[in-house]
């Protein structure tokens, strides 16, 4: 199934964001709640966190834009982390939706990858939630101060990463590591509704 081109689609504006999620300026809520990540340790993204920022994004295995966008969000993340910003990845998703967003197969796909930062799993959906995130994938980057700087997007164009445009998660990522200010505050986080256990 082809996906829209995300050009048309991204408004880089605070009218953007969902109204529930987490505004620009908060810091991180559930911050301290212990999920299990794909090496078996239980992570909490204070124990992630940087000195310079965090990025917590919200993704999983089986969304076709997610898997679009899981290459770049793995260069992304590993080169980052090298950088001095904590990173780590969350699957929100109740897997009896989709069983391929079960663990044993979580744990595979950052293998493949090459996931060099966690990837954990919201067991109840309690972090997505409090997040207010909606979508996956859905990026949240936290300047040093812990304040969010960044939601939305990875970028423009999840068919074709040579035909992208704008940079938005990367962008912001490199303004947060250069101690410089993030441009583009927000813009639409795109792909499949987070599958909310319990819902």
């Amino acid at each position: 199934m082809r996906m829209p081109t995300l050009t048309t689609l991204v408004l880089a504006t605070a009218l953007a964001a969902s109204a529930s999620a987490l505004q620009i300026g908060s810091s991180a809520p559930q911050r301290d709640v212990k999920m299990r990540s794909v090496d078996g340790r239980e992570l909490s993204i204070t124990e992630i966190a940087g000195p310079k920022g965090t990025l917590v994004i919200f993704t999983c295995n089986h969304c076709p834009w997610a898997k679009a966008w899981e290459t770049r969000i793995a260069e992304l993340g590993n080169s980052y982390q090298q950088r001095g910003i904590g990173v780590i990845a969350i699957n929100a998703n109740d897997p009896s939706s989709h069983a391929e967003d079960g663990y044993d197969e979580m744990v595979k796909r950052a293998k493949e990858r090459g996931f060099a930062f966690p990837y954990v799993v919201d067991a109840g959906s309690t972090v997505a939630r409090a997040f207010g995130a909606e979508r996956t994938p859905e990026a949240f980057v936290f300047d040093a101060s812990g304040k969010l700087v960044y939601h939305g997007t990875i970028d423009d164009n999840a068919d074709d990463a040579a035909q992208v445009k704008q940079h938005y998660l990367g962008d912001a990522l490199e303004a947060v590591a250069t101690g410089k200010p993030v441009t583009t505050a927000e813009t639409k986080a795109l792909g499949c509704s987070i599958k909310y256990y319990g819902s």
